[in-house]
C-alpha cells in the first residue's frame, strides 16, 4: 500500500513541535534550547557525548537504534562493501555519516550509498556535513521510531534527491522498497532485495541477510 504524504504542520507550540518531529519526547534534546540547534551541535553531540543526533527545525533528535538494528545495518554495509569492491559504483556509508539534505536539516541514514556521479573527479567533500543526498538511504526500524517520523523522512529524502529508500522491519523480516514517496513494494523473508537502477546487479536474499546476522532471542 502506498504511503499518503502530508505537509508538515505549522509549529507554534511544543505540541506542534512534537507533532512535526513525530518522535517520542525522550529523543528530543533540550540542550541547546529548542529551535536554536545548528550543525555544529550535531557534531558536538557525536564527538563529545557519543550520541548520534539529527538536526530538524533547530532541534537535535537522537537516533533510535538498538543493538540488533545496528547489527543488521552493519551486516548490510559489509555486503554492500563486498559488492562495491567488484562493481566500482560509489561509496557505502554508516549511520554516523552526517548528510545535509537542505539547510537546517541533517539526517543520518542507518546505511547509505552515494554514487561516484556525485563526486566530480572522485574528490570527496572536506566539510564534515556535506550538502549531499545519498542515492540510496536505508533505515532499520527500531522500537523508538514512529510512523510519523518515517513518513517525514521519506518525504525529505525524495525531496532532496534520494532515488531509492529501503525501510527494514526486523520484527517481521520485511523490507519496504520505495522508488518515490508513493511507489512502494513490500518484500518478505522469502524475497530477494535488489538494487534496481541505483545498484544494478546487487541482489540479497532477505532470509539469508537476517540469518547471517544472527537470531535474536525472544523477550
Amino acid at each position: 500500500m502506498a504511503t499518503v504524504m502530508t505537509a508538515p504542520p505549522v509549529i507554534e507550540t511544543l505540541a506542534d513541535l512534537l507533532d512535526r518531529l513525530g518522535v517520542p519526547p525522550y529523543r528530543i534534546r533540550f540542550r541547546p534550547p529548542l529551535g536554536t540547534a545548528v550543525e555544529a551541535d550535531v557534531l558536538a553531540s557525536r564527538d563529545g557525548e557519543q550520541r548520534l543526533c539529527e538536526l530538524v527545525d533547530g532541534v537535535l533528535v537522537e537516533k533510535a537504534m538498538g543493538f540488533y538494528e545496528a547489527l543488521l545495518a552493519g551486516w548490510l554495509i559489509r555486503l554492500l562493501g563486498r559488492f562495491l569492491d567488484q562493481h566500482d559504483l560509489g561509496l557505502v556509508l554508516p549511520a554516523d555519516a552526517t548528510l545535509r539534505l537542505k539547510p537546517g536539516l541533517v539526517r543520518l541514514p542507518d546505511v547509505s550509498f552515494v554514487s561516484w556521479d556525485q563526486f566530480p573527479n572522485r574528490k570527496l567533500p572536506r566539510t564534515r556535513v556535506p550538502p549531499l543526498a545519498p542515492d540510496l538511504a536505508v533505515e532499520v526500524i527500531s522500537e523508538g521510531n514512529t510512523a510519523t517520523e518515517m513518513e517525514n523522512k521519506l518525504r525529505e529524502y525524495f525531496t532532496a534527491g534520494v532515488r531509492l529508500v529501503w525501510y527494514v522491519y526486523p520484527e517481521t523480516r520485511t523490507v519496504q522498497v520505495y522508488t518515490s514517496p508513493t511507489d512502494v513494494r513490500s518484500l518478505g523473508a522469502n524475497d530477494t532485495l535488489d538494487g534496481g537502477s541505483v545498484l544494478p546487479g546487487f541482489r540479497l536474499s532477505i532470509r539469508a541477510w537476517f540469518e547471517d546476522a544472527g537470531e535474536r532471542e525472544e523477550e
